[in-house]
């Protein structure tokens, strides 16, 4: 299973931007595998982002370990300042 990243490309929201270049920077810098979703190129992915994450209203970005839902922004910046990264992301 790879690590997944449900994102979005259109965006006004400044904060979202910054929320997924965060997630992406540090999964980059700590050398994790990822792929990117980009959930509004296809609805199918926006759909399957929200039924991963149990929330029909579920707003990128989203983080998953193939269809294990591992959480949201919040939960990934908790699993950094409690140094559970790895764990997070059910690696």
């Amino acid at each position: 299973m790879s690590v997944k990243v449900f994102y979005t490309s259109v965006s006004g929201s400044v904060e979202m931007k910054k929320r997924q270049e965060r997630i992406l920077s540090v999964l980059s810098s700590t050398g994790v595998t990822f792929d990117l979703i980009d959930i509004s190129q296809d609805s199918a992915n926006k759909e399957k982002m929200r039924r991963i994450a149990g929330n029909p209203t579920a707003l990128a970005p989203q983080i998953a370990n193939g269809d294990t839902y591992c959480g949201d922004f919040e939960a990934f910046e908790n699993a950094i300042e409690n140094g559970e990264l790895q764990k997070f992301l059910k690696l």
